[in-house]
Formats: C-alpha cells, structure tokens, sequence
C-alpha cells in the first residue's frame, strides 16, 4: 500500500527549506510529503492557490492531507473553497490566523503593510468560512516573535498570532500548546499530533 500524500506549506517571508525538519517527521510516520513552496512577499496570494490547487488535482482521486504553517493554513483552506471537486483529505493548521491577523491590521494602520507584501490583505480578513473538510488547528501560546513588536494581543498567543484568531466555525479539533509561532514548525510535539489527527482525524493526547 502506498503511503498517503501530505502537501506542506509555510508563512509568511518563509521559504521551503524551513519545513525540512516537518517534513522528515512526518515521512518518518509513513507520510509521502510533499513542500510547496510559493512567494509569500511578491507572489499573490490567488497565484499560489492556483498552484496548490493543480497540485492537488494532480493526486486525485486522493486522498491527499495538508498540513500548513500560518498563511500557508489560509491559501490551502480558501484554495479548497474556491475550487471544486479537489480530491479529499484531512489539513492541519499551525497557527494560522483564520479569523484575521490583528498583527498585519496593526502593521497597514501603521503604514507599514509593505511589510505583509501582497499577501497582506488576505492576512489582514481571514477566510469568510471553512470548506467541508476535517480541519484541525493547532495554536501556540508561547508569546515570542517579532508579532509583539506590531500589535497587542487579546489572550494567548504565539508571539505572532493570537489564540483566539486560530478558531473559526467549522474547525474539528483545536489544541493549544506551550509553543511560539515558528516554533510550530520546528516542535517535535507539533509534528506528533499533526501526524494523529492526518491519521485519525483528532488529536491524541
């Protein structure tokens, strides 16, 4: 039996070698993984899912999961909702604001959402809705990152984004875990869990 396909994707100002360490693990749990790499800065947002979009199609009939780090959560879900008929599986979020990033907001206010790129708007709304699929987020509560120097935060959260910008109606399982923004993608706990719910669509403790 062949192992399942998993599509990764990373943040924002990130490039694909980032996501090695993320990668391996998830091999290491029988996963096939795949890094999609995409500009985050001078790229637009709807050229990336495009691409991911074909990547997908290109493994039907699937199943096919994601797993995606901050922006990379909203391309892949608002790809998922604007395309139709995308083979189906499981997408794991880390730390993605899905409800809108209160740090990109606080950046443009400040006159400097230049530093968001083109993907700035995007981060600023959030998504309008989830797709039909088995989502799980997991966010981070160890507030470390640049994210502190631009905004405020309501609660808990990542350094870069707040806990409760990670929940949107529609969600299956949300987990908050001692972790900072980046290092979502490094923690071998985050990679543990995100490796569970792809298998059986929740968290183990």
């Amino acid at each position: 039996m062949s192992a399942v396909p998993v599509v990764i994707l990373h943040g924002l100002l990130m490039r694909s070698p980032a996501l090695w360490p993320l990668a391996a693990r998830l091999r290491q749990r029988g996963f096939a993984t795949l890094v999609f790499d995409y500009g985050t800065m001078l790229g637009s947002p709807a050229r990336a899912m495009e691409r991911l979009a074909m990547l997908l199609y290109a493994h039907s009939p699937g199943p096919v999961h994601v797993v995606a780090h901050s922006l990379g959560g909203l391309v892949a879900l608002e790809t998922m909702n604007q395309y139709q008929r995308l083979p189906p599986g499981r997408v794991v979020c880390l730390g993605s604001p899905l409800a809108g990033s209160s740090s990109a907001r606080n950046l443009a206010h400040r006159g400097l959402g230049w530093m968001s790129g083109r993907s700035g708007p995007f981060l600023r709304g959030g998504l309008q809705h989830l797709p039909a699929r088995e989502i799980g987020v997991i966010a981070g509560a160890k507030s470390m990152g640049l994210g502190r120097m631009f905004g405020r935060f309501d609660g808990l959260n990542d350094g870069t984004v707040a806990v409760w910008e990670t929940r949107l109606p529609g969600v299956s399982e949300h987990i908050v875990l001692p972790v900072s923004h980046t290092g979502l993608i490094f923690d071998e706990k985050v990679a543990r869990m995100a490796a569970d719910f792809l298998e059986v669509g929740y968290f183990r403790a």
